[in-house]
């Protein structure tokens, strides 16, 4: 963070934001998984958020070797899924991303920085 405004600072509100810095963040499945109630094939994507104050949107999009936002395609979004951003009494100094597993069938894909927290949850088809 380095002292910076974080939210509606260097990252703006209400425009598509890699989710880090400079290339698009990839995330790989190796299995089929259901987010948002569509099915998202095992393979490889990139990792989007339009963050908001209230609420952020969660893309998942086939492209996943972008340049920040250079190529952003929404047409090539398979799924875009609508969180409550959470916070956090916690301090996240650095941008965190995490896998929770819930259950056997069930987890959340998290990011955590600055005091805010959004989930994405999945089950496994």
């Amino acid at each position: 963070m380095r002292e910076r405004i974080i939210w509606g600072g260097l990252v703006p509100f209400d425009k598509v934001w890699v989710t880090g810095a400079h290339s698009a963040i990839s995330i790989e499945f190796s299995k089929d998984l259901v987010i948002g109630g569509k099915l998202v094939a095992a393979g490889k994507y990139a990792f989007f958020t339009i963050p908001g104050k209230s609420e952020w949107t969660i893309i998942i999009n086939k492209n996943w070797r972008q340049h920040l936002t250079d190529r952003y395609d929404e047409k090539e979004d398979v799924v875009r899924v609508k969180v409550k951003p959470e916070t956090e009494d916690r301090h996240q100094e650095r941008l965190r991303y995490a896998v929770e597993i819930d259950s056997n069938t069930e987890g959340e894909i998290v990011v955590y920085w600055e005091k805010l927290e959004i989930s994405l949850p999945f089950n496994l088809k």
